[in-house]
């Protein structure tokens, strides 16, 4: 009741984890397809891919001004951009406009993105309670349905536009319920505290390895399950999926356990547990080894990136969370651009199977940035008893 009762308070915003979940299953899903169409090879699709990061950089400036002009439409913004993006890249076939048209798509989504999480921190100052897992893993679901969905359409043989243009059609239909209203945070008279740098640059990390984990598996593993272990197309879109549907899973039981135990010592574990999963994929015979792996991997790295999110909005005064935020959400998200790019040479150099087994070096890296985490200061105007440990 604890995972309904998260959702029921934070709805507006869930829609829209929703609504970024079901259009990066759509194209993780169908990256096989979009890469044929584009003609280029591992390490060059990588690099296109990098051009959403250009998208997403702006978005760190953007996102708190389009949080203040739109207000409780931000969301409502951040969705119509997002939906309009999209209809770009599934038909395009010259490398140097698909890498603009990822770079709009890396724009709506970090803004979106940001402006998302930072109504969920609100939320959980306001209820007293944690509810990042709770939305992320909506964000994951809607990303695993978006995957299997595309298993089907491409197995009838139809192009990424069509699907896509549906996706948008329907997400529209969402605009209505993203709208939120906000309430505007002072700083407390008598405030001291500086700018929140090291709480953002180790809480952003934190995200950072979650997420480019997260990313290598949603871009990449359809590839691995058809081109290593010789898949066809059904089973190469059922890795995404895999991954969609345990980090659903792990993120459902995530919020009942961030309700029991800190974020910290919950980091920690999630990232050995992960990595084994990425060590399971790396050695994988078949797909269905390779399943299990990305499985393992899902239920782990699910938790990782919401804990680093919900720790920053602790750790820093209310009226530099949304900034805060933004920040953290920026530098974590890059993950989803920079490590399709990392492993797109690292696949053509050393394969996918040298590529994955990189991964869970990746994952254990979150161990210290944890440790480092729960030894930052608590906001000087923040009550006790909210200090990470």
């Amino acid at each position: 009741m604890s995972v309904l009762n998260a959702l029921v308070l934070s709805r507006r915003p869930a829609t829209a984890f929703v609504v970024i979940g079901l259009f990066w299953g759509c194209f993780a899903a169908y990256v096989p397809v979009i890469k044929a169409q584009l003609g280029v090879n591992d390490a060059v699709f990588g690099l296109l891919l990098l051009g959403s990061a250009t998208g997403l950089v702006s978005s760190m400036w953007l996102a708190p001004r389009a949080d203040r002009l739109f207000g409780r439409r931000g969301m409502q913004f951040g969705v119509l951009l997002l939906s309009l993006a999209w209809l770009l890249p599934g038909q395009i076939t010259t490398p140097v406009i698909f890498a603009v048209a990822m770079g709009l798509v890396g724009l709506a989504s970090g803004l979106l993105d940001v402006i998302m999480n930072a109504r969920v921190s609100e939320l959980e100052a306001t209820h007293k309670r944690p509810l990042m897992n709770a939305n992320h893993a909506m964000f994951s679901l809607a990303y695993a349905v978006a995957a299997l969905m595309v298993g089907l359409t491409r197995s009838a043989g139809l192009p990424p536009f069509p699907v896509f243009a549906g996706l948008t059609a329907f997400c529209f239909m969402l605009i209505p319920f993203v709208q939120m209203n906000v309430s505007k945070v002072d700083a407390e008279d008598g405030y001291t505290g500086g700018y929140p740098l090291w709480p953002i640059l180790l809480c952003g990390a934190i995200v950072l390895v979650a997420f480019m984990s997260e990313a290598t598996v949603e871009a990449w593993s359809a590839l691995h399950v058809e081109r290593t272990l010789g898949g066809n197309a059904a089973e190469g879109a059922l890795g995404p999926a895999m991954l969609g549907l345990t980090m659903a899973v792990g993120r459902f039981s995530g919020q009942v356990v961030a309700e029991r135990l800190s974020e910290v010592k919950v980091v920690i574990v999630a990232s050995i547990f992960s990595a084994f999963g990425a060590i399971i994929a790396a050695i994988a015979p078949g797909p269905m080894v390779a399943y299990l792996g990305f499985g393992v991997l899902g239920l782990g790295v699910s938790v990782i990136g919401p804990m680093g999110l919900a720790l920053v909005g602790k750790l820093v005064a209310p009226h530099l969370r949304t900034e805060a935020i933004s920040r953290t959400a920026v530098i974590g998200f890059s993950g989803f651009f920079v490590a399709p790019v990392a492993m797109g040479f690292a696949s053509e150099t050393f394969g996918l199977r040298i590529a994955f087994a990189g991964v869970a070096l990746l994952l254990i890296s979150a161990v210290p940035l944890a440790i480092a985490v729960s030894r930052q200061p608590v906001a000087p105007n923040l009550a006790g008893g909210m200090k990470p440990s």
